[in-house]
């Protein structure tokens, strides 16, 4: 479903033009392009490493014994408590999901939507006469066109006339023409003409921009879709590939919805002209319409650009560069234990941790091809004894270099050498997101170097350890897509069905439903490509597995097989979160900021009464830190009242309000953000309880000795 004029797939737009508007979907910042997925199966949680829901519900796993829980008299009881607070309000948890079809799933929906853009750009050319098309693909959720609107001249005074400027108020006029189109049920006709033809119809109605275009179409014949039949009088036509619905009024008209307008430049060039896009999204039925716009609105509501700052984890300082991340101590706080957990993960299942620097000689990049196929995306040389050097974009040729420094033996193999590698990626300011489109990142990267033999079973462990890592973090959903051989690669046919048949086994050995991609792997190898789905049912790129037969032949790795032959190794790449940012990122949306236990910036806060027990606060709060708890003493200096809700407000999991009572009686009054209060703890058992749930990565629901009554605050 490739297309040669303005019905190109998302990936041929994005490359012709900068997207300035984001979509909600992301984009992978893994070492390589990723591919959409396509198919969705649930994959049962792991039993390696315990994990719990991110988001709360009653299945949630929790600690049903407390070992500290002792009988209480009233007696016991006449200690200071904090005043009755309203049960706090759990994050938003959406109600389960409508599962949206795709375009991959239901090419129905593709059609629709294909045929939907070809008919909102007719309807703008109705009218606005002067406006001029350029492209408009099907996208995840809908489709697009951009247009360019040159200025025009006053047919009565002469004068110039500015060039529009679509409003919202236009789109709703846009959208009434649409509809008109679609009533009147025209035929959607192919046509088939030379270039020649096709050239000259182009400058008949004077589309400039579908020169250009056609100049690009290195296939022939040239193909044209009709809106409408060209026997019957003048028709809206485009230059396209196809496919499209039979007629416009196979499109329900009613699950359609234009969306928004945003600037993008033509060809991505700032330099060329400045385009206007026209965003819109197209369902089969109301209902789906309805459930996409129920899931932008909890979107909104958890961009993590947000978030990011009003829980203080990120920033991108525009004094700095754009696209540059900094991490505050909160967001650093969770990234550690991110790659705390990545790294101890890693070793339990066979890898080394290794360290690359962060530049090298412009020739590593010509050996390894990037200069040649990735020049665009890589930052300008530096000159360093006269030399020219190379901040890197990727983390592999590095490795390679690695590999080929010792000479090896089959019985060596394999090596897995992982590495969290912070590249630098050149990606133009208009296309800046966040975390999830940055020009410097953290690739969880890793390596294989295996022998063919043993290259399936290694796949196996690539899948397993994913499966075990993204289910650790609550994602236990994946689309999975498997793809093949294209027109142009390199390496063999038999190493190619050998790699591919190890990717088909792996799947078929884990179980996974996944779909084919036919013709789209990578020129140097085929892949397998997995999609995670948050809480509210979006599909985010993470994980890739490689297989890689290009980068061993230009950097002539070998090894000495068991006849004493030299060998080219298998080399397999393999990313689980893709990026640290981007991964984040999807964590903050997924989790809308409350993160679980395990993995909060802070995870137990204490909430002073009076000044008189802060020192007592402080020696609590340094027990809590050599076992590992981060913790955090308010400062006191709001009411009690207040210093709760802030400390909600703040997504803490856990948190004891300390008076003269307790601190006399060595127990704290515990609250869950949660589940409300748990009642009072000794403080050596609290701790060691917040330790064991932080380590097994469960919420804290254990109640304490009773449920905590209200005092008054202490002056």
């Amino acid at each position: 479903m490739k297309s040669n004029g303005t019905g190109a797939g998302l990936g041929a737009a994005l490359a012709m033009s900068s997207i300035l508007l984001f979509n909600l979907a992301g984009r992978a910042t893994a070492f390589l392009p990723p591919l959409a997925s396509r198919t969705s199966t649930r994959l049962a949680p792991t039993t390696r490493m315990a994990f719990s829901t991110i988001l709360p519900s009653s299945s949630s796993p929790t600690r049903r014994s407390n070992p500290y829980y002792m009988s209480t008299t009233a007696a016991d009881n006449d200690q200071q408590k904090p005043p009755k607070q309203k049960q706090p309000k759990p994050p938003t948890v959406p109600d389960e999901p409508i599962e949206l079809p795709t375009n991959e799933s239901d090419e129905m929906l593709l059609k629709i939507r294909h045929t939907t853009s070809h008919v909102m750009a007719q309807a703008v050319q109705e009218l606005y006469p002067e406006a001029q098309v350029t492209i408009g693909p099907w996208i995840d959720n809908g489709f697009y066109y951009d247009f360019y609107f040159p200025e025009t001249i006053d047919a009565e005074t002469g004068d110039t006339v500015e060039s529009r400027k679509l409003s919202d108020q236009d789109l709703k006029q846009v959208k009434k023409r649409m509809d008109k189109i679609i009533s009147k049920n025209l035929p959607m006709i192919e046509e088939e003409v030379t270039r020649e033809e096709a050239r000259r119809r182009i400058l008949e109605i004077d589309e400039p921009f579908k020169l250009e275009i056609l100049d690009g179409i290195k296939t022939e014949p040239i193909t044209i879709w009709h809106t409408g039949d060209p026997e019957e009088g003048k028709v809206w036509w485009d230059l396209c590939a196809g496919p499209h619905v039979e007629s416009t009024g196979q499109i329900p008209k009613k699950a359609v919805q234009l969306r928004s307008v945003a600037g993008a430049y033509w060809r991505g060039d700032e330099k060329r002209e400045m385009l206007q896009r026209i965003y819109g999204t197209a369902w089969r039925e109301v209902k789906e319409l309805k459930a996409y716009k129920k899931m932008l609105e909890e979107a909104k509501k958890r961009d993590h650009r947000v978030l990011g700052k009003k829980l203080n984890l990120f920033s991108v300082q525009e004094d700095a560069g754009g696209g540059l991340v900094f991490w505050h101590p909160k967001g650093a706080a969770v990234r550690s234990i991110i790659e705390d957990f990545w790294k101890t993960a890693h070793r339990q299942s066979g890898y080394d941790v290794v360290y690359t620097p962060h530049i090298a000689n412009l020739n590593l990049w010509k050996t390894s091809g990037h200069n040649d196929f990735y020049r665009d995306g890589m930052f300008q040389q530096m000159e360093v004894d006269n030399d020219e050097y190379q901040i890197k974009p990727m983390n592999c040729p590095f490795h390679c270099l690695m590999y080929k420094d010792e000479l090896r033996s089959y019985r060596d193999l394999p090596f897995r050498w992982g590495e969290l590698g912070t590249v630098y990626r050149y990606e133009r300011s208009g296309t800046l997101h966040g975390l999830m489109r940055v020009r410097g990142f953290t690739q969880d990267d890793a390596h294989i170097f295996c022998l063919p033999t043993q290259l399936e079973d290694e796949i196996v462990d690539v899948l397993t350890l994913t499966e075990e890592i993204l289910s650790r973090f609550g994602f236990d959903k994946y689309d999975i897509m498997l793809s093949t051989r294209p027109e142009k690669s390199v390496g063999s046919d038999v190493i190619w069905d050998d790699a591919t048949a190890a990717l088909e086994g792996a799947l078929k050995t884990k179980g996974w439903d996944y779909t084919l991609d036919e013709g789209g792997g990578a020129f140097y190898g085929p892949k397998i490509d997995l999609k995670i789905r948050d809480a509210i049912g979006r599909s985010w790129q993470c994980s890739t597995v490689q297989c890689d037969f290009n980068l061993p032949q230009r950097f002539g790795l070998e090894y000495i097989s068991a006849e004493g032959t030299k060998e080219q190794p298998c080399m397999v790449h393999r990313a689980i979160f893709g990026s640290i940012e981007r991964f984040f990122g999807i964590l903050v949306e997924n989790t809308a900021g409350d993160f679980p236990l395990w993995l909060a910036p802070v995870q137990f806060k204490l909430l002073p009464v009076t000044d008189a027990v802060f020192d007592y606060c402080k020696e609590v709060e340094r027990k809590a830190i050599k076992m590992g708890i981060r913790v955090e003493v308010d400062r006191g200096n709001e009411r009690l009242g207040k210093q709760i809700r802030n400390a909600e407000q703040a997504r803490i999991p856990v948190m004891a309000v300390v008076g003269m009572k307790e601190m006399e009686s060595g127990k704290l009054a515990v609250r869950s953000r949660k589940e409300g209060d748990l009642g009072s703890f000794d403080v050596d058992a609290l701790l060691q309880e917040l330790q064991q749930c932080s380590e097994d990565a469960i919420e804290m629901t254990t109640m304490g000795e009773v449920q905590v009554e209200e005092v008054k605050e202490e002056e």
